[in-house]
Parts: C-alpha cells; structure tokens; sequence
C-alpha cells in the first residue's frame, strides 16, 4: 500500500494511490457526513470499481496513518452500532441482483472501520442532475424514470426491507438515464437513534414522521418509502422539498400541487404526490402497486430495467394518451383542492377531437375523485383511441376504444339509449358500478357492466339525461347530466 499519495484539502478521504491489495484508489468522488466513495481501479480484473468507506465524521477522526479513531470514547458505542448496519447493509446488498439496486461486488474490514467494493456507475446524482440540468426535467422525463425505480424499491419491498433514505442525493442518473438507487439509511438511522440526533441524521423534508418515532418500527412499512420518493417527486416539480414532516404534525403548512397546479404537470401526476405525502401512513398508498396506479405506470420488469428508454428528439411533440377515470377518494388533507359539492364543469384536453369533463353532484357530501388531465405516456403505451364513431363513419376510418367490460346488451325488458343522428356529439360517459347495482337512463333500464376498475361506460348524443343507479335496499344514486360536447366524461352520482 502506498501512504505518499496526493490527499485533497479539507477531505477526510484516503490519498490518490492508496492501495487495497488490488483495488487502487483514484479520486474522491462523494464525501458527506457518513462515508466516502472513492472510484477505484481493479488490477486483477482491470475495471473501475467504487468503493464506499463507512466514514462518521462526527465520531471518528483520520490519522496520520490514514486509520480511523474516535473522537472520544462516548461515541463508541455509536460509532460500533453505525459499523455493525453499515456490513449488514452490505449484506443485503449483496443478495440482490437487480440493475437498478446498488451491486456490491466485495466487504472488508480494515482501517478500523468497513469498506464496501461495488460496480461503478456513470452519470450524476439526481440532486446533480436537477441543479444541472433543470430544463430537461419535465412530466415526460419524470415518468420515464419511474418505472425502473418502482421496479428497484419493489424489489427491496417484496423482499422485506426498506430503503429509509430515498432522495435525489441517492438516486444515480446513469449515462442512459437509468436510475440506480444507492445506498440505505440504516446506518444513519442507527447513529441518530443511539446519539439523540435524530433531527440531524434525517434529510429534512424527505423523511416521513414515523422516523422521527424513537424504536418504533411497527409504524413503517412500504409507506414510509413511498413518501420520500413522494418528496423527491414535489423537489423535481416544484424546486423544493416539503415542509418537514415533524413540523407538519404540529401545523401543516404543506399546500397540495394541486391547489399550486405548476405549469405542465397533468393533475394526475400531482394528485399522486399529494397522496404520496400524506402527513399519516394510513392516507399513502401502502405499496409501490398502489402507487403506479394512481400514476397509470407499469413497474418495470427486471429484465427491461437494463434496456434504455427510447430519446424523444428535442422538438418532436410526445403524443399524449387517454387516461382512464382515476378512481381513488381524495384523502381529507387534499380535499381543499375541489370545492365539496362542485356543481360545475372542468374541462382539460384528453383526446385529439374531445374534451375531458367532470361533474360530480350537488348533494350527499361525496368526495370525488380528482379530474384527469393530459400525461405524457409511459413506456409502452399504446397509441389512445380516437373518439367513437357517427353513424355516418365507416369502419376504416374509425378506431374505436378497446372496451374492458363485457359488451353492452339489451335485455328484454331493457332499452339502450337511442343512437345519436348522424353529425350529433358524441359523449363517453364514466361513473362507477358495482356488481349487482342497475342503470336507468331517462327512466330506461341499461344493460351495462362494470369493468375490472369498477367502472361502467355509456355512448351518448348531445342531450339532457337523467341517470339513475339502483341497487336493492339502497338509496338511488342520480345525477342529472347535459351533454353539449363531445368529449369524454367522469361523473360521481350521489344518492
């Protein structure tokens, strides 16, 4: 080993040079509170590596032969409960293969403390990346990252374990603009339980209130992670983190996006992040799934994580696909975002030739859901359906949307309603059904279904309706609907 390397000023880390029996240090690559990350080059197997040295500033000093020792014996045991998260977390590591997840390729102790060899990235941190690079940063951009990360912290859920430390800071913008999460909070966490410095150790703003709870693990859960990745979202949208969680729990002055409505940003995706930030566990979307529903976003397949997303040139527009209704309850912190009892009609942009409007009722306290608004596609989105057909069009130049549940019929003792004459406006109405419920439009009874969403749809021309929905020892559900555009409508019958 070589002690005569080139150290930086004012760096805690090991000089240029510095010799780990193969593994040679080349530079200082990130350096904060916790660890150095040095990049690194293998002569055995002749490749650039990283290495991470579990490195607590506060509790330990660097000696003069480069070893590390406490700065006092009352931090020893801190310091060693630091040490002992720091290995396992290389261990857990060390299980996974996924592209996305951190890859640790060796673990040794030396120095008086614990090193961790694993593959070198390329690219920037995501904190880099948004300080760098603003203008690249949109809903597009946003949801081609996603799928690939829920895909990583997924595979950290299922397994059992949760990440504790997602922000930009440890999320790795590769080259290809692949995510790769990096390293946990275990040891972090470990270090301000034992040391009282809770408040210090947590990124403030990324972490949720159930970790400022001393030892009390029962409330944390995929949850807890879906916040942080929450607030790393709000920081890309809007610039800042939110508010402090432990401060939010005393008077939350957290404003929800959408009540903001930044410019660009389809509702859906910031409705997702409202939810996302819920002051209380039980307001989140308690897993990764929930999440990329709410967002209409797969979870990657492992397999495709590897596989760049496809580059948009610059001034080429990106097509915008029809979402579905959303159909999650707004939770009562977000509730402020619509007027309680909204008589009146919202109207963003959703097909080529149509409108999106939603209605929701004048009566019965019921909560909508939230509008959809235009979303940049997600990877393999297919190309949205086109507005269905007028009488008048044949079927080469119509392209009808797919439907999810079964095929309208008519039953006997049922009447659809009336096709619309040929040139009339043409509506798709949405609302939800359950099995077993009826459908009575302008007192006529319609044989629909629900589909797998809980939802059920009808084709109407321009018109004044009356639609009704009856189910056996319950109060009716009605709303009273015009039809004056064509478009593609979400209503919320109250009884």
């Amino acid at each position: 080993m070589s002690d005569n390397g080139i150290r930086k000023p004012n760096s805690n880390g090991l000089p240029v040079g510095y010799r780990f029996n193969e593994f040679e240090i080349k530079e200082v690559i990130g350096e904060g509170g916790f660890g150095i990350v040095y990049r690194a080059y293998d002569h055995q197997l002749e490749r650039t590596i990283a290495i991470k040295e579990y490195m607590p500033s506060t509790l330990v000093m660097r000696n003069d032969d480069l070893s590390l020792s406490l700065r006092g014996e009352r931090f020893s045991k801190t310091f060693q409960a630091g040490l002992h998260s720091f290995i396992q977390e290389a261990r857990l590591l060390a299980r996974f293969s996924h592209p996305g997840l951190l890859h640790v390729l060796r673990f040794w102790e030396q120095n008086g403390t614990a090193y961790m060899g694993t593959q070198f990235y390329t690219g920037t941190t995501l904190k880099n990346f948004h300080q760098e690079h603003p203008g690249k940063i949109n809903e597009t951009w946003i949801r081609r990252l996603l799928p690939p990360l829920f895909s990583a912290i997924n595979t950290l859920h299922k397994a059992g374990y949760l990440h504790c430390d997602i922000s930009l800071d440890n999320i790795q913008i590769q080259d290809n603009q692949l995510p790769v999460l990096l390293d946990f909070g275990s040891a972090r966490k470990e270090i301000g339980n034992l040391s009282d410095e809770t408040e210090i150790m947590l990124k403030p703003g990324f972490a949720p209130i159930e970790l400022y709870t001393d030892n009390n693990d029962g409330d944390q859960g995929a949850w807890t992670d879906i916040y942080a990745l929450g607030a790393v979202l709000h920081t890309l949208i809007v610039g800042t983190p939110p508010p402090v969680s432990v401060v939010r729990s005393i008077e939350d002055s957290y404003q929800p996006l959408m009540e903001l409505r930044p410019q660009g940003y389809s509702l859906e995706l910031l409705y997702a992040v409202d939810r996302a930030l819920a002051l209380r566990p039980e307001d989140r979307p308690q897993n990764i799934t929930e999440l990329a529903d709410l967002l209409r976003l797969p979870i990657a397949m492992e397999a495709k994580v590897i596989t760049p997303p496809a580059v948009i040139p610059e001034n080429r527009p990106v097509p915008t696909p029809a979402p579905m209704p959303v159909v999650n309850e707004l939770p009562a912190h977000n509730r402020s975002a619509f007027y309680p009892l909204l008589a009146g009609v919202g109207i963003v942009a959703l097909l080529a030739a149509g409108a999106f409007v939603w209605f929701s009722s004048n009566s019965g306290g019921h909560t909508p859901a939230p509008p959809v608004a235009q979303t940049p596609p997600p990877p393999d989105t297919p190309t949205p359906p086109t507005e269905p057909a007028s009488p008048g069009q044949t079927a080469s130049n119509t392209n009808p949307a797919p439907e999810t549940q079964p095929p309208t019929t008519t039953a006997p003792d049922s009447t659809n309603v009336t096709a619309p004459p040929a040139g009339a406006p043409i509506a798709r109405v949405y609302f939800r059904l359950q099995a077993g419920e009826r459908v009575s439009m302008n007192g006529q009874t319609q044989s629909i279904y629900p589909d797998g969403n809980g939802y059920a749809s009808l084709n109407l021309p321009a018109g004044d309706y009356q639609l009704e929905i009856l189910n056996d020892g319950h109060t009716p559900r009605r709303q009273q609907i015009t039809i004056n555009a064509p478009g593609t409508w979400l209503i919320a019958p109250a009884g």
